[in-house]
């Protein structure tokens, strides 16, 4: 059976600061939430475009979860469908600080890109990935 995406999970040390975070910063979509405070399900999910990324508290994750869950373990790239500038000045209205970047970086696909960094409340490693090459420099940072 083909692959058709990928659903990533995070291990977070404070689950109610990890969804105000990526609602407020990145615009993420809570799903199930009312089921997760309802304690009858042990994870939530946040919809970030096409993309799910699901958030197990530290404190009692989700099984089968990874050998080790640790917060701030996870690396995550997300695709961005806009200049970078505009992914820059969201983040800054938002009070993040971009880690680094732009630095070009090659899209799964094979097109050329460009990326910013910068990590969420544990400290995961957050990537923004745009292929708008002409609306972007392509240069370390």
């Amino acid at each position: 059976m083909p692959v058709r995406g990928l659903d990533l999970a995070i291990t977070v040390v404070d689950v109610e600061r990890t969804l105000a975070f990526y609602r407020r910063v990145l615009g993420a979509e809570v799903l199930y939430e009312d089921l997760w405070r309802a304690g009858k399900i042990p994870l939530v999910i946040l919809r970030l475009g096409a993309s799910r990324l699901s958030v197990h508290a530290a404190s009692g994750p989700a099984e089968p979860h990874a050998r080790t869950p640790a917060p701030g373990s996870a690396d995550v790239c997300f695709r961005w469908d806009g200049p970078l500038a505009a992914a820059a000045a969201q983040l800054a209205a938002a009070g993040v600080g971009v880690e680094g970047g732009p630095v070009p970086r090659p899209a799964a696909d094979g097109k050329p890109g460009a990326s910013l960094y910068f990590r969420d409340p544990d400290g995961n490693l957050l990537e923004l990935l745009s292929t708008e090459a002409a609306a972007q420099p392509m240069q370390s940072g």
